[in-house]
């Protein structure tokens, strides 16, 4: 296994930035505002060797509320970790804070670097004299802002860590990205806590809870995924504060890189104009997509015909995405969703061949001719794979910027059952056939040479 580096440190005092540092990456949400970080977010060092970077959320004296599961989260960092970078802020110089977290750090029994940050233009040997008092060794003088020190940080950072020869670096290319979205407060987190059988993330009961979009690897049944956990996305109108709006910013960044979508609506709430154009956005960024209607098991059944309905009635473009009906907080139903997702992001990723493709379309074609232009019929004479991801399918012949949209969604509908494409949109483009000879002149052979001189002389004498 990859040795485990975590970050820790009062609120605010750059841990997110140091994490970005390390990681080369941008996945820590950096902003000027104490409590930014919450959960606990893993990357792959990058710099100095092979290792693995947990950021944590900052350790407050008397811990309540959400501060309290933050604090729950870090301490799990700890004990899993083989080192601590333990961060202070050097233009604040030691405060009770910075003493309550060492005292913490001395009883975890970890050892323990003490990483002194914003020490631009400060003499290294002189910038963290103050701290020597917290008892935690001597400290090392950074500015991750400006990637002052992180060289002599790293260094010291991997003394006596052995890594294994067999250790992977980065995550196995069969690995499939699972993004889950959603509006705020829907169970996003619980969802993802549920699925992996502990509190990895922090889950509250208080709308924007997760503000960055973290990653949790994990396996099961020997296949790889990464979960994705994203900040709630709310109706642009809403969105005011600097730090939600590059929340949103990341989770509709998480939407492309992922190969599936899980789509988490709250079943005691009616489906929304917002909860539309977000699975919109996602069905057309080409995504593989699953519905998660949550806190199914408190709805009375007179009522859920009523929630299906709704389904149909603010959804009909989502026709291809598989629906469950699930309570993430109990774990009716959440057994299903990996095996779906699993399915759904094969569908996604398939390789068509051509002849097949080409013999559908034949079938097709016999089984529904396409309609008549000017008296002369639309042409489709085969097709190929034009992508995956979502699987894009390109189909050649004439006319074809008049065919009408019933006839691709029928076409669409039509590759679909025949290769299993469920859970995933599917693609469906048109392009004319070019004349290869199209502007280009016969050269003349010399016989015909001859007789156009022949005539040419013959014109002008007469």
């Amino acid at each position: 296994m990859l040795p485990v580096i975590a970050i820790v440190g009062r609120p605010n005092v750059g841990k997110s930035t140091l994490f970005n540092v390390l990681t080369g990456t941008r996945d820590a949400l950096v902003a000027d505002l104490p409590g930014l970080t919450r959960d606990r977010q893993y990357g792959y060092g990058r710099k100095g060797g092979r290792y693995l970077v947990v950021d944590t959320g900052g350790l407050v004296v008397d811990p309540s509320g959400l501060e309290t599961l933050m604090a729950a989260q870090t301490e799990h960092a700890v004990a899993e970790c083989d080192r601590v970078l333990f961060m202070v802020d050097v233009r604040a110089g030691p405060l009770p804070e910075d003493r309550f977290v060492a005292e913490r750090l001395r009883r975890s029994g970890k050892p323990v670097i003490l990483v002194v940050n914003k020490a631009e233009g400060m003499e290294a040997d002189l910038a963290g004299f103050e701290f020597h008092a917290l008892g935690v060794g001597a400290p090392v003088a950074i500015s991750a802002a400006h990637g002052h020190g992180i060289e002599a940080l790293i260094e010291q950072m991997l003394v006596g860590i052995a890594v294994p020869p067999e250790a992977e670096e980065y995550p196995s290319e069969d690995t499939i990205r699972i993004a889950v979205v959603g509006r705020p407060n829907v169970g996003k987190s619980t969802l993802i806590n549920r699925l992996i059988g502990e509190e990895r993330l922090v889950a509250f009961d208080q709308p924007g809870t997760t503000r960055d979009s973290v990653h949790v690897p994990f396996e099961r049944d020997g296949r790889h995924y990464m979960l994705i956990d994203t900040a709630g996305v709310r109706r642009r109108s809403r969105v005011e504060d600097a730090v939600e709006k590059f929340s949103v910013i990341k989770a509709l960044q998480a939407i492309d890189e992922a190969h599936v979508v899980i789509g988490v609506i709250d079943g005691h709430e009616t489906v929304a104009d917002q909860d539309a154009t977000l699975l919109g956005l996602v069905a057309e960024r080409g995504r593989a997509l699953l519905l998660a209607v949550n806190k199914w098991d408190h709805i009375p059944p007179d009522q859920r015909d009523h929630i299906r309905n709704q389904l149909a009635l603010k959804l009909p473009f989502l026709d291809f995405a598989p629906q469950h009906f699930i309570s993430a907080l109990h774990g009716t139903g959440v057994g299903d969703l990996l095996g779906a997702a699993w399915k759904a992001a094969q569908a996604a990723l398939k390789e068509l061949p051509t002849p097949e493709l080409t013999r559908v379309l034949e079938k097709a074609l016999e089984a529904h001719q396409p309609p008549l232009v000017r008296g002369r019929r639309i042409k489709l004479r085969y097709a190929h794979q034009g992508g995956r991801n979502p699987p894009t399918i390109v189909i050649h012949g004439n006319q074809v910027n008049h065919v009408p949209e019933a006839y691709r969604r029928y076409l669409i509908n039509t590759y679909r059952e025949a290769f299993g494409l469920h859970g995933t949109p599917v693609r469906v483009e048109f392009r004319s056939d070019t004349n290869p000879f199209a502007g280009r002149k016969n050269p003349l052979t010399g016989r015909q040479v001859k007789k156009r001189r022949r005539l040419i002389k013959h014109s002008k004498g007469r």
